[in-house]
């Protein structure tokens, strides 16, 4: 499975002109070959290379492979154009055009590490950077070591300059479980599993209305350092929300791979485009982590072996999981379960991960049961 571990460079001032100057000269160039491809409809990368190669070299600087990756940087943003104007009508109806600071792709002809030294060597327009120094953790070296392969990319971010590093790690064999944790996600509480175990998001909730607060105090202000402000807490929500999902995501899976069972989630696809909030709900509604608590559950189960299912979503909060019955009255509250039929009552998100969870054995035993003979 493929991984990214990024690692934070600690360049000097003069190491950090250089690379600066080397991000800003890939881009120009990348925007140049973008405009000759889009003009002539060229979207493969030879036929791109033999029109801007000699170009690119002698008009930006670049040598011959960051040249090379400057033309692949190019078609691949054309390809995902290309994608999305499938699903969005009118896209893809001009130039793609490069931020200045937008990362570069480097491969080992042009990046080399050290990770006993950690130091990297790197290719600039001002000539090779040696001993450049980074900072990861531990973790982030042996994995680095043992399955760094392929490009890594050099980014840079609120004025601190980082390394993103492909790593392509062997995924262990997936073993059969003996049952399954169901885990419901929601906005009040992130994630409840059929455990009983309930991760709640009111310190999350409490983290973005400060937040909206104080982008709101220091745009009304409009001075100089309520702007410097502003971009000093640009992403410090995303990034809180982004290190809970880790936590709860890491949590689940150990006691998954501990008691030998496999985790399923409810499959929520289109949910934004299915569900209509009430208006007060809406922001909280359209921005809240749902998917990036799925993605890390998926990515860290299959990296521990741990069986992952995704199933329907359909009524796991109004259908009782003993005796079936459905109705929207078997939900009186947000925290309340109580079945009209057999009287089954309890925490409402609890319930739902109980009905996420009998899905999940329904749907193993139909893909794991043999072939029929006919």
């Amino acid at each position: 499975m493929k991984l990214v571990v990024q690692v934070k460079l600690l360049p000097t001032s003069v190491q950090a002109s250089a690379l600066e100057a080397t991000l800003r000269a890939c881009n120009r160039a990348a925007t140049y070959a973008s405009r000759i491809a889009f003009a002539r409809n060229l979207r493969d990368r030879n036929g791109l290379q033999r029109e801007v190669y000699a170009e690119l070299k002698a008009g930006f600087g670049l040598s011959a492979q960051p040249a090379v990756r400057v033309v692949k940087k190019v078609v691949d943003a054309y390809a995902a154009v290309r994608g999305r104007s499938r699903r969005v009508r009118g896209g893809g109806g001009s130039a793609v055009v490069f931020r200045p600071d937008a990362a570069q792709p480097f491969d080992d002809r042009c990046l080399s590490w050290r990770y006993d030294a950690r130091t990297v060597s790197i290719w600039t327009v001002e000539g090779r950077l040696k001993g450049l120094r980074f900072a990861c953790s531990p973790e982030q070296l042996k994995t680095l070591v043992q399955y760094r392969k392929g490009e890594s990319d050099l980014v840079r971010r609120g004025g601190k300059w980082f390394l993103v590093a492909t790593c392509d790690v062997p995924e262990p064999d997936a073993y059969a479980p003996v049952d399954w944790i169901g885990v419901d996600r929601g906005i009040v509480n992130l994630a409840t599993t059929s455990d009983g175990s309930n991760f709640q998001g009111r310190r999350l909730g409490r983290c973005r209305r400060w937040q909206a607060r104080k982008r709101a105090e220091l745009q009304r202000k409009g001075t100089r350092s309520a702007t410097r402000r502003l971009a000093r807490h640009a992403g410090k929500e995303k990034r809180h929300a982004t290190q809970l999902n880790h936590r709860i995501s890491k949590e689940i899976v150990l006691v998954a791979q501990r008691t030998g069972r496999g985790i399923a989630v409810e499959e929520l696809g289109g949910i934004r485009e299915r569900v209509r909030p009430r208006r007060d709900q809406r922001g909280t509604f359209s921005s809240w982590p749902f998917h990036q608590l799925g993605q890390f559950l998926a990515y860290k189960a299959k990296r521990a072996g741990v069986p992952f299912l995704e199933v329907d979503a359909a009524y796991t909060s109004q259908r009782c999981p003993r005796c079936g019955h459905t109705e929207r009255a078997n939900r009186p509250g947000r925290d309340r379960f109580c079945c009209r039929r057999c009287g089954l009552a309890g925490p409402a998100d609890v319930v739902a991960g109980v009905n996420v969870r009998d899905r999940a054995r329904s749907a193993w035993v139909f893909v794991t049961a043999p072939a029929l003979s006919p």
